[in-house]
């Protein structure tokens, strides 16, 4: 069985009067990648020697201005001989979380700057097979740190029918860490937190707490999430269930994260902290935590119900003392008039003298 190699299939703009939108797909198999379509197949893979055999991937560390040399096998799985184009990318992190390569109309800084394949194309005649050795050369000037491209295959056919050109790219990913120090950094930026409550004065609502994980460092990296929410004094905290590790991220590559936290206490003033764990994996895949990122930020949860049930309340409360209030200076003041008819009647009508 061949390794597992990340594959792509490219549909490229076009500028002819037929023009259709390119979407890049992005999958991994659990054999060689291979494109098929028609009478049109092939594969490619690794190829066997000191650097390893059957490897998913090709992985190096090499030292500014230094260099390594390395092939690709690619076979023609179909009937008739097969001419493909041979370049290198830049790779990036998608929106959905995959890793992506640079099109050949834009223009690659690294990896894909670096890695020049012995020849722009490759012919395979049917049935066979046809290595493409390249080589890496590391500027005297790199940055010390990861980066992250791939060397492709590609096929360029006319399609009549929809008026487009289809581009189907097949590469392997190039995962390079160019010696030096290595400061593997994550920083939690733009933490905000939201409360929705309920309409039960004495229930509890949900809470929203947003940011971006940022790879400030110079190392790709991960991370384990953990979030929670509390009142004033770290009171009645709550815990978010489990969140989806951010994808590995590139040097500079940031990654918005939304986590929902159920049965938040109104308590006024919450504070939300989230903490991130980097992880950062080695050649051989041996992955280790580093030191823990924390950041709080604050927000307003005011129970609106129960303030609201509370003026009612006192609304109540106030309306019942004074109407209470007023009813008694009414009775104090018939009683006075009273006083003074039965005084006024004693004295024969008189109205009494003072002094």
């Amino acid at each position: 069985m061949y390794p597992s190699v990340t594959r792509w299939k490219t549909l490229l703009r076009t500028t002819s009067l037929s023009v259709l939108a390119a979407v890049a797909v992005v999958g991994v198999g659990a054999g060689p990648a291979s494109a098929t379509d028609g009478n049109v197949a092939w594969t490619v893979r690794t190829a066997s020697n000191g650097y390893g055999e059957a490897r998913s991937s090709y992985s190096y560390n090499v030292n500014p201005g230094g260099a390594v040399e390395d092939a690709m096998v690619v076979a023609n799985r179909g009937p008739a001989p097969l001419t493909l184009a041979v370049y290198a990318a830049d790779g990036f992190t998608t929106k959905a979380g995959q890793l992506d390569l640079l099109t050949r109309d834009r223009k690659s800084v690294a990896v894909g700057a670096w890695v020049k394949a012995k020849a722009g194309s490759v012919v395979v005649q049917p049935g066979k097979t046809a290595q493409v050795p390249f080589t890496i050369s590391v500027p005297d000037n790199a940055t010390p740190g990861d980066y992250v491209g791939g060397i492709l295959t590609t096929l360029t056919q006319a399609d009549k029918v929809e008026g487009i050109n289809v581009d189907r790219r097949l590469g392997i990913r190039i995962k390079l860490r160019v010696g030096g120090e290595l400061k593997p950094n994550l920083a939690i930026e733009g933490l905000h937190v939201t409360y929705d409550g309920t309409s039960n004065p004495f229930g509890r609502g949900d809470a929203t707490v947003t940011y971006t994980i940022h790879n400030v460092g110079n190392a790709a990296l991960s991370g384990q999430q953990a979030v929670s929410v509390s009142g004033p004094f770290g009171v009645l905290r709550v815990r978010a269930g489990d969140i989806a590790a951010p994808p590995e991220l590139l040097p500079g590559e940031s990654w918005d994260v939304t986590v929902p936290v159920r049965d938040v206490a109104p308590a006024v003033r919450l504070a939300a902290t989230a903490t991130v764990t980097p992880l950062l994996t080695d050649a051989s895949g041996s992955t280790t935590s580093l030191k823990p990122v924390q950041v709080t930020a604050h927000g307003w949860a005011l129970p609106w119900m129960l303030l609201l049930v509370l003026v009612v309340l006192i609304a109540v409360v106030v309306g019942a003392y004074l109407y209470r209030r007023r009813s008694r200076a009414r009775r104090t003041a018939r009683e006075d008039a009273r006083v003074r008819d039965a005084v006024a009647q004693a004295l024969g009508g008189r109205e009494p003298q003072t002094s």
